[in-house]
């Protein structure tokens, strides 16, 4: 079994400590939050049981002998705990986003190349049944032109998220985003977007927006999305159509995909899903040394094609990749 400290033992933290413990893949040896007594008392509340706590992974590391980390601290702290992992020999899962800028996660991406140590990203949407079946069909589509996503949900959150001058995007589209460049095969060349904020929105920043992401080839991502749409809303998966040079598939987010014409729907499978899936492919990577759809170094481009359409929102123009690119 994979021996696995977690840091961070907030909501998500929640959500990770019940996906570990499901898993007979690994056991977790320490749990790591700034906030001691929440750490011990999350650890008991999920797993009935305590587990060494400390406010370090330093403090934790020798002393349990781990082999991996996984990194659900808030994005802001990302980059200082992945980094003290990878130097200290243990290959991260880490929640996305992987950074708070395409700058910070491109030297993350660099800190892991450099010390050969794997830094995977859960994008966990990546790792639902329904959506890996529509990758499939997509795969039969021949050339794609086009890829639309919808997205439509009216969400009262509170909190920073209706204080966030982008919440829809900075926030959310990252998952449809990423969904894109896995159903393209490929990364972006450019973005141009608005962004806006309907009238009656409880958000103060804008709440809706749509993209259209140029691809190389001339295939075009379009994302039309709001967390302002009460009412007929989509999935929080979205809704999908691919159109290709040999048909279309179709995906409502909730049900088995469709193709063809007569209209089938498309088979799916039943491996591990969402953190549960992003899991299983981390330890397989670091078990057998394959690599990751979602390494850090990808998952640099899913990131940047968030800024570049903030970019472009912002300054009401198209913004090439190049432009949000460090090198």
């Amino acid at each position: 079994m994979l021996r696995i400290i977690q840091v961070g033992a907030g909501s998500m933290g929640r959500t990770w400590l019940h996906t570990l413990a499901s898993s007979a893949d690994v056991e977790l040896v320490g749990l790591v939050d700034l906030d001691l007594d929440l750490a011990q008392r999350v650890s008991e509340d999920e797993l009935a049981a305590l587990v060494p706590v400390a406010r370090t992974l330093t403090e934790l590391k020798d002393l349990t002998g781990a082999d991996a980390v996984v990194n659900v601290t808030v994005p802001g702290a990302h980059n200082a705990v992945n980094e003290e992992a990878l130097r200290a020999g243990l290959p991260v899962l880490c929640e996305k986003p992987i950074a708070p800028s395409v700058a910070d996660a491109q030297y993350i991406a660099g800190v892991a190349e450099e010390t050969g140590q794997l830094l995977m990203i859960s994008q966990s949407r990546r790792y639902l049944n329904q959506f890996t079946a529509l990758r499939k069909a997509t795969a039969g589509l021949g050339r794609i032109a086009g890829v639309s996503c919808e997205f439509a949900k009216a969400p009262h959150f509170g909190g920073f998220r209706e204080e966030m001058p982008h919440p829809l995007l900075v926030d959310m589209a990252i998952h449809q985003f990423d969904s894109a460049r896995a159903l393209l095969g490929a990364d972006p060349v450019s973005v141009y977007c608005e962004s806006y904020n309907p009238g009656w929105s409880w958000f103060a920043g804008d709440a809706a927006a749509t993209a259209i992401f140029e691809f190389p080839g001339g295939a075009r991502f379009v994302f039309h999305g709001s967390w302002v749409a009460p009412g007929q809303e989509t999935s929080w998966n979205s809704r999908w159509r691919v159109s290709g040079e040999r048909g279309t598939a179709v995906w409502d987010g909730d049900e088995a995909p469709t193709t063809g014409d007569p209209l089938r729907s498309v088979e799916v499978g039943d491996a591990p899903e969402q953190t549960a899936g992003s899991l299983a492919e981390f330890v397989n990577c670091v078990r057998t040394g394959a690599s990751s759809q979602a390494d850090a170094r990808s998952n640099v481009l899913s990131l940047a094609m968030v800024e570049a359409a903030v970019r472009s929102a912002a300054e009401r123009r198209r913004v090439e990749f190049s432009e949000v690119l460090t090198g």
